[in-house]
């Protein structure tokens, strides 16, 4: 059992003791924590509360939802949803904060609460801690039984989410719909299979082909959008002839793309060829974490912008968007934030502009593909066992290696000459990954059992 309680929330695996896994009094205790700390900074708190398709879902959103009513914060429960739509329905309601449900890529035994604040954004590292340190105290206040917050239901936020995208000014619908594109989108049995269909016949595509089309939680394979997971939306691209495969995790955030010929297009270039359009309207900077492929700063300079990486994590990116004033941004996970729509990796928006690019393009996927600068990142990750001091084994290894260039900012990342590896310990699971970039695939992996030798070598 696992459970990881970090600034943006608390995560684990279902089930379990109190305190080692997500439990039901984990649950309302975190939720009562986020529901204190927002009394504390408003009056008459307003929630939005949405979540995946996971089977532990409907019950995390009750104990969730009673909670807050119980702490008398007026709830407003999306029901299933996707994280960028509780993002941008937090403003639109005036509420003071914001809640999913969703373990993002994570496999179905695993649920989060991912905290948001009155903008729709995830918490600082000083709120969250603020919040952890309720938690941890247990000091919560509840209303009397004349106080309770009030519950409503609104399933009305998709709707409103996908027509503010038809609405956003570099999405070209008319472009769209005259391409007449066949999609696979690969829904993998959560809030996919309900939005990003309806987003696309909103865009004008007429044939929409869905694998995993029902929303059970029951995930089809492992829900990361990773190659090795899209074997089958591969063949049913080839299949269909059709002119590409979407796939988007469990709530919606992250996003790639499969060719024509069932490649990938490389989940690392769904930002790459989002910001290429982007910049190509809008000339601005981008931003990216360190942990994501460099092309983005070649094509970002290509356009006359200047490029600045950021720490791993959402809240880190938007902070820097901020500060550089960027006009695209994400991660290379898959994940576009659109800074003049909403600061949130949103996976809705991204196919909206990866469309419009394609369809103004007038090439096909492959083709877009290979106007791109070509590196591979190969993406590994090691278990840690309980108590592992990680700070230690990092510190030898930058002793190591300490001839070459070394970034500390977050975890360690080394740069190799044209190469890179980035080590930084996960914000959501247990494990060390290890990230390495080279022009091609052998290099890169070799990069990356190198360094793997010397973590095992040093744990």
């Amino acid at each position: 059992m696992a459970l990881i309680k970090s600034i943006s929330g608390i995560r684990g695996t279902m089930g379990g003791r109190p305190g080692n896994g997500l439990t039901p009094p984990d649950v309302v205790r975190f939720a009562a924590a986020y529901g204190t700390w927002l009394l504390n900074r408003h009056h008459n708190c307003k929630v939005v509360i949405g979540r995946d398709g996971r089977i532990s879902g409907p019950m995390v959103s009750q104990l969730v939802i009673h909670t807050l009513s119980g702490l008398g914060i007026h709830v407003v429960d999306l029901g299933i949803s996707t994280t960028p739509t509780v993002e941008f329905a937090v403003p639109l309601e005036n509420a003071s904060g914001g809640i999913i449900l969703t373990a993002s890529h994570n496999p179905r035994e695993w649920n989060a609460l991912k905290l948001l604040n009155e903008k729709g954004e995830f918490l600082s590292g000083a709120d969250g801690a603020e919040v952890l340190s309720i938690a941890e105290t247990e000091a919560f206040h509840f209303a009397p039984v004349d106080k309770l917050g009030k519950i409503e239901s609104d399933s009305t936020y998709g709707e409103k989410h996908i027509r503010a995208i038809l609405d956003y000014p570099l999405v070209n619908r008319k472009a769209i719909a005259s391409r007449n594109f066949r999609v696979v989108v690969d829904a993998i049995n959560s809030s996919g299979a309900i939005f990003v269909p309806a987003l696309l016949k909103a865009l004008g595509v007429q044939e929409v082909i869905v694998l995993n089309e029902e929303v059970t939680g029951n995930f089809a394979h492992n829900p990361e959008p990773l190659p090795e997971h899209l074997t089958e939306l591969s063949a049913a691209v080839v299949k269909h002839k059709a002119d590409m495969g979407i796939v988007v995790d469990p709530d919606v955030d992250r996003l790639a793309f499969v060719c024509e010929d069932g490649d990938m297009f490389g989940e690392e270039y769904t930002l790459v060829a989002v910001a290429d359009y982007v910049l190509s309207k809008r000339q601005g900077n981008t931003v990216s974490n360190m942990s994501s492929t460099k092309a983005l700063r070649e094509i970002t300079e290509t356009h006359g912008g200047r490029y600045f990486p950021s720490a791993v994590g959402e809240v880190n990116v938007v902070t820097k968007m901020k500060e550089v004033e960027a006009v695209i941004g994400g991660e290379g996970n898959g994940g576009i934030i659109v800074p003049d729509f909403h600061y949130g990796r949103d996976a809705l928006i991204g196919i909206a502009l990866f469309l419009s690019h394609v369809a103004e393009s007038g090439k096909k996927l492959k083709a877009l593909r290979k106007t791109y600068p070509e590196y591979i990142i190969s993406k590994n990750k090691i278990e840690l066992n309980e108590g592992l001091d990680v700070y230690k084994i990092f510190e030898g290894i930058k002793e190591k290696y300490k001839a070459h260039p070394v970034n500390t900012d977050d975890g360690l990342k080394i740069e190799f000459e044209n190469d890179w590896v980035h080590l930084r310990t996960s914000n959501t699971e247990p494990i060390i990954r290890i990230y390495s970039e080279s022009d091609s695939e052998t290099k890169a992996n070799n990069i990356a059992m190198k360094l793997i030798r010397d973590i095992k070598e040093a744990m």
